[in-house]
């Protein structure tokens, strides 16, 4: 089991290195990109603490910490939509993770969506309305209300 991470002493030792010594934030967190193992397809973006990223080393599954909840967040653990870690990833500087997972039940969204990235911002020539957001996925994976109840959507505003 791991215990803690490298002290990062030099950009040799972060760029070139075998030792994991990642960067957190000011808060504490680590950028997580998940794309689905098979496809590449983006599923969604979340973050990490110390804490979120040793259990999922340790698991084998996503765990994240939740900033609207200020939790740590075991994907899946309350719909059963979990995120198995085929391949976990650290970029050059070790400040970003990228997380290649299989997905139990076909979603990553707490929306319902297989993605989180289900909407586009039109662009250019393509913009019809300002900032009117285009879907691009319509069809849900999974009943948000069935999985989760009534509980309120984690999201803050």
């Amino acid at each position: 089991m791991m215990t803690d991470f490298a002290e990062r002493k030099t950009v040799e030792q972060v760029e070139e290195g075998q030792e994991l010594a990642p960067k957190f934030d000011e808060r504490g967190l680590i950028t997580a990109i998940t794309t689905d193992y098979e496809t590449g397809e983006l599923l969604m973006v979340g973050y990490m603490n110390k804490e979120a990223l040793k259990k999922t080393i340790e698991l084998g599954e996503a765990v994240y910490w939740s900033r609207s909840r200020e939790v740590l967040w075991h994907k899946g653990a309350n719909s059963g939509l979990k995120q198995k870690v085929e391949e976990l990833l650290i970029d050059d500087d070790q400040d970003a993770l990228w997380l290649r997972v299989s997905v139990e039940g076909n979603a990553s969204c707490h929306v319902g969506y297989r993605s989180c990235f289900y909407r586009k911002i039109p662009i250019g020539s393509e913009q019809s309305e300002k900032n009117k957001l285009e879907f691009t996925i319509h069809k849900k994976s999974f009943d948000p209300k069935e999985v989760y109840g009534d509980a309120p959507n984690p999201t803050k505003l």
